[in-house]
């Protein structure tokens, strides 16, 4: 009767925390749309999605810009990191020895408890000075912000595809081998492809990160509210127009800075969306 009692209260207080979270999602939307939606509809949904001129001093408010720039430098981070992280992982569970395990782990573990503004920093002091002496521009710009970005979302990748990896059954491996492949075929042929769905988990959490960055990205790509012409141009993303502005916003301009954060938010939705449909039809041929 005791544990039965202690069973139902956890299992209610598991339910109060799964409705706790589902709230906070709820409130976070109704107040995102409702605030976003009306401006939205006071600038003209057209207007604001493909107007190219951000002059909040003139009401004129155009994010397309801002889109463009958050989509070059998240696609940039995914290119940079991704391949990176998913090597790195691979490396990490079926390559290295535990000596080398227990010096990378920690230093991965480390990368990801680096605030954002460090990252900034260290892209401001190291890599703008070495972007600027390579193509000869001002060092800051959308190149800049995905070198920065693609290192940024390397410790997510990677633990999470080492887990992805990790998790394969060994028989998979060993049956591999049995059929003449080598250790690196059976890696790379056989065991990442069966982790495909924790290492695509592991990429949707990157690109979140990687259109979510606001501080760091802020720092080296310049903020500059206009069409980028090139991948060294500076530009502007989504997040940091919101925080470059909304300190000292009001009235109309700050809605449309609300407005901003509901089209980030539907491009997170778009991109899981995307996400999930892939590993469904990609379930779906096996």
């Amino acid at each position: 009767m005791n544990n039965s009692f202690k069973e139902k209260a956890m299992q209610l207080v598991f339910l109060l925390a799964a409705c706790a979270s589902i709230i906070a999602v709820i409130l976070i939307c109704v107040f995102m749309f409702g605030n976003g939606i009306p401006a939205m509809s006071k600038i003209g949904i057209v207007n604001f999605l493909t107007g190219t001129l951000w002059e909040p001093f003139a009401d004129v408010y155009g994010i397309l810009p801002m889109i463009v720039g958050s989509i070059y430098v998240t696609v940039g981070a995914i290119i940079i990191g991704v391949p990176v992280g998913i090597f790195c992982a691979a490396y990490m569970a079926r390559f290295c020895g535990p000596l080398q395990y227990k010096v990378l782990k920690p230093a991965i573990d480390l990368l990801a408890g680096i605030p954002s503004i460090v990252y900034g920093f260290f892209g401001l002091v190291v890599i703008v000075p070495i972007m600027k002496d390579i193509f000869g521009t001002s060092g800051k710009g959308i190149l800049t912000a995905s070198i920065m970005l693609g290192i940024m979302i390397l410790p997510t990748i990677i633990t999470v595809s080492e887990s992805a990896i990790r998790a394969v059954p060994e028989s998979y491996y060993e049956g591999s081998l049995a059929l003449g492949a080598t250790h690196e075929r059976s890696v790379f042929a056989t065991l990442i492809p069966a982790a495909k769905s924790g290492i695509t988990a592991a990429v949707i959490l990157g690109v979140g990160r990687a259109i979510g960055e606001t501080l760091a990205v802020s720092m080296i790509i310049g903020n500059q509210a206009i069409m980028p012409d090139s991948i060294l141009s500076g530009a502007r993303t989504m997040t940091t127009n919101i925080v470059l502005e909304m300190g000292y916003a009001t009235g109309i301009h700050r809605q449309a800075l609300i407005a901003t954060g509901v089209v980030l938010f539907a491009f997170i939705l778009i991109i899981n969306l995307l996400f999930t449909l892939i590993k469904e039809r990609s379930a779906r041929n096996e």
